[in-house]
C-alpha cells in the first residue's frame, strides 16, 4: 500500500509502504505503522514529509509486491 502525492507545482510521487499520514505543524508526513496497528505512535516509521501549503493531493493506493 501507499500514497500518490501531488505538489503545487504538478509533481507526483509515489510513498511505498505508508499506511498512514498526519499534519505535523508545516508538514504533511507519511508513516509505516506496524501491521497490527492502525494508529501512528511513538514506534511509527517516518517515510516521507511534504510541506502541506504544495499538496494538492493525496491518493491512496495499491502497489503491487516486487
Amino acid at each position: 500500500m501507499g500514497y500518490e502525492v501531488t505538489t503545487a507545482d504538478g509533481t507526483t510521487e509515489l510513498v511505498t509502504g505508508a499506511d498512514a499520514y498526519q499534519q505535523e505543524g508545516p508538514l504533511t508526513t507519511f508513516f509505516r505503522t506496524d501491521a497490527g496497528r492502525r494508529v501512528v505512535d511513538c514506534w511509527s516509521v517516518r517515510l516521507a514529509s511534504y510541506r502541506t501549503a504544495e499538496v494538492t493531493r493525496i491518493r491512496r493506493v495499491e502497489v503491487a509486491a516486487a
